[in-house]
């Protein structure tokens, strides 16, 4: 996975979230926490990726990458809690601290129809929050935000779009991590 950024393979072969939530699976998935592959190592693999989502322009350092490697944690924390698991209070903090500094405008058009988006003129991390923030705002209003969810296996963590029915998914695949959890599980009563 490091260094390519552009191919986000699904476990258990799952369809990708719908826009707008793309932006935000594939920056959280940007680290495949069991193999220990991280594709954001450097700036310039910040860059790319913002490249691949249509962020054109910007340009980030070492603190940038820093701010949003804590992003993608605590994007990951609040996916885990559409699973039923609160969100740690740092994450909500930092989450609060990065969204304050990357605002939002109201956009309305001819027909009447209202949309949010980044504030114009921004950069950098502040680009890639708001384009984020946005994108979720739109995924709260259609109401498929809380189908974006982490894998329930600590050591997995994948984030992954629920498309069961009922919207209860826990697992990335059942064949994967959720096999493994009834194993666990079978072992510990045997």
């Amino acid at each position: 996975m490091a260094g390519n950024v552009a191919t986000v393979i699904q476990p258990g072969e799952r369809t990708p979230a719908p826009e707008p939530l793309t932006l935000v699976q594939d920056l959280v998935n940007t680290v495949d926490l069991e193999l220990e592959q991280d594709a954001l190592m450097s700036p310039a693999d910040l860059s790319a990726f913002c490249a691949d989502h249509g962020l054109s322009g910007p340009r980030f350092g070492r603190a940038d990458l820093a701010e949003v490697l804590t992003l993608r944690e605590a994007l990951r924390d609040v996916c885990q809690a559409h699973a039923g698991i609160d969100v740690p209070a740092e994450s909500l903090a930092a989450l609060d601290r990065l969204l304050a500094e990357a605002p939002l405008t109201l956009a309305l058009s001819a027909d009447g129809g209202a949309t949010v988006r980044p504030a114009d003129g921004l950069t950098g991390v502040q680009a890639l929050v708001s384009r984020l923030a946005a994108d979720i705002a739109t995924s709260v209003a259609v109401g498929n935000w809380p189908r974006l969810k982490a894998c329930a296996a600590d050591t997995c963590r994948w984030v992954y779009y629920d498309r069961s029915p009922a919207g209860r998914s826990r697992w990335c695949t059942m064949s994967l991590c959720g096999s493994r959890n009834k194993m666990r599980k079978y072992r510990a009563r045997a």
